[in-house]
């Protein structure tokens, strides 16, 4: 028998599975439309992949670090009646990234106009009118991907039927990199307007160019880091949360979504609990939510079988460390690309091997927030790019020589002396990936950002399998990074029924009141 969550309460009751982004912002949109909401996180504090670890003095943010689309944080406390900034203090991060190619090469990616033409001038003087040619095209694909089509549901074929013209005009149907290839001939060129693709867990020569908006978008909004680390803002949606009476539930594990006459009525915990509600979000893996937490019910799209067919994102192992001498001249964020591109990514995401060579992702939020680690001491994380579990990689032997790898190669690098003066460290495999967070096959970042597993093709916000069930985060629509899983929040305004309009008993979300919604920035 299912109990009702909170007595005395006769609000519409919405369960939010999972307390990352994606979860926490659809949490409090459906709190300002009206609906007591519960949150339910499986860790033992909220955030998901944004959990944070603290340990000898040092914090680390487990997961995203890059901010791009700042306003669709600050929407959330619009609906809350407060500013971001009451909470959160987010400062723009120059450079974006310095990468830095296998020769020694040095690029800072910012969003300086004027320096970023005297950048590419530097290591391709023949390509700056390409360069610029391809900026172009990333805000004309902004424009329709993400300003017009980001937060559109795309859970009927005719929203992808007219969408299909404009991005055909777009040439989505060419890689990133492909679109890359199209406006500039330097090799070192194509790799600096493709590597971001990578940040979102799709391979540059496969994942769809409407990914390329990214260039535009991190150029119009900037970059940013949230002063404290990524867990403030995990914080803060928490408070927003909490101001509108939800509860969040830690140490709490969904075993199953419960249904009736084919509509989700609530959820069963680990345990045995049994919480009853009106409408169920998922914030966990969509592949996980179909296969695992709907295993027993019959479903006609997202089948074992499809599920299984179905080609996932790269996974990462990360080393989060602190040392106990700072470097500061390195940026925030630095990419260290290694000796291959195209190869690597091939045995990353094709042939699903475990490469002996890297590209390395490396953060160092202390360039921006030296409260991160002690006095005179640096944190750090840095994440390399690895095929997910179908590579048959046994991380629990493979982990420990795989750190010492890379250690060494930031140590040749631009880490000197690094291996003597490590104070902390720990580590995240692609098992915890799957063991810890529950990511089918431990893949960061969901389904990969193919064409075919985009938009109409990627699981829909409004499940296609039960009513009153929706999905949030990386694995639906529009995809994954921190706007992707913000956005998928945002489409649930166009889907579910305003909590007052569900008490009339109008299910149809064009029934619902309009006057909360946010404003998209001009």
């Amino acid at each position: 028998m299912l109990t009702p969550a909170w007595q005395g309460d006769d609000r519409p009751h919405a369960v939010v599975i999972g307390s990352g982004f994606g979860g926490l912002a659809a949490a409090v949109r459906l709190g300002a439309r009206g609906y007591r909401v519960t949150v339910l996180e499986r860790l033992d504090a909220p955030g998901g992949r944004a959990y944070v670890y603290r340990q000898d003095g040092f914090t680390f943010d487990a997961g995203p670090t890059v901010i791009t689309a700042p306003f669709l944080f600050e929407e959330l406390w619009q609906l809350c009646g407060r500013r971001l900034a009451d909470d959160v203090a987010l400062r723009p991060v120059s450079p974006f990234y310095r990468v830095r190619f296998d020769d020694g090469t040095v690029f800072d990616y910012s969003g300086d106009a004027a320096a970023m033409r005297a950048e590419v001038a530097r290591i391709a003087p023949d390509d700056v009118a390409g360069y610029e040619r391809f900026l172009e095209a990333s805000r004309e694909i902004y424009a329709v991907g993400f300003e017009q089509l980001g937060d559109q549901p795309f859970d009927r074929f005719a929203d992808m039927a007219a969408a299909l013209p404009q991005l055909l005009r777009l040439q989505g149907y060419r890689s990133v990199y492909g679109l890359a290839c199209r406006h500039v001939r330097h090799e070192k060129l194509r790799v600096l307007l493709t590597f971001q693709s990578l940040l979102v867990g799709g391979n540059p020569f496969q994942t769809t160019s409407v990914y390329c908006l990214i260039a535009h978008l991190e150029r119009r909004f900037g970059v940013h880091f949230a002063m404290g680390g990524t867990g403030r803002l995990v914080q803060g949606l928490v408070g927003l949360l909490e101001g509108q009476g939800a509860r969040v539930r830690c140490n709490s594990t969904v075993e199953e979504i419960l249904t009736e006459d084919g509509a989700a009525c609530g959820v069963r915990l680990a345990g045995g609990e049994r919480i009853a509600a009106d409408v169920v979000v998922s914030n966990a893996d969509a592949a996980f939510t179909y296969g695992r937490l709907l295993g027993r019910v019959p479903r006609r799209r997202w089948t074992d079988a499809r599920l299984r067919r179905a080609r996932y994102s790269m996974s990462l192992f990360v080393w989060y460390f602190g040392t106990r001498r700072q470097y500061p001249d390195v940026a925030h964020h630095s990419i260290l690309l290694g000796p291959r591109y195209r190869g690597l990514l091939d045995d990353i995401f094709v042939k699903q091997h475990l490469a002996d060579d890297f590209s390395l992702y490396l953060h160092r939020p202390t360039a921006t927030d030296p409260a991160l680690a002690p006095p005179g001491c640096d944190a750090f994380y840095v994440l390399a790019p690895v095929p997910h579990l179908d590579s048959g990689t046994d991380w629990r032997e493979r982990a420990e020589p795989y750190r010492r790898a890379i250690a060494d190669r930031l140590a040749a690098t631009v880490l000197p002396g690094l291996h003597a003066q490590i104070a902390t460290s720990r580590m995240l495999t692609p098992q915890d990936f799957q063991d810890r967070l529950l990511s089918v096959k431990g893949a960061a970042f969901s389904f990969a950002p193919h064409l075919t597993q985009s938009a109409w093709f990627r699981p829909h916000n409004r499940s296609e399998e039960v009513r009153n069930l929706y999905l949030v985060g990386a694995g639906t629509h529009p995809g994954a990074g921190l706007p992707g899983v913000l956005t998928s929040a945002k489409v649930l305004d166009r889907l579910v029924p305003h909590a007052e309009a569900l008490r009339r008993g109008q299910t149809d979300p064009q029934d619902m009141p309009h006057g909360h919604r946010a404003h998209r920035p001009a």
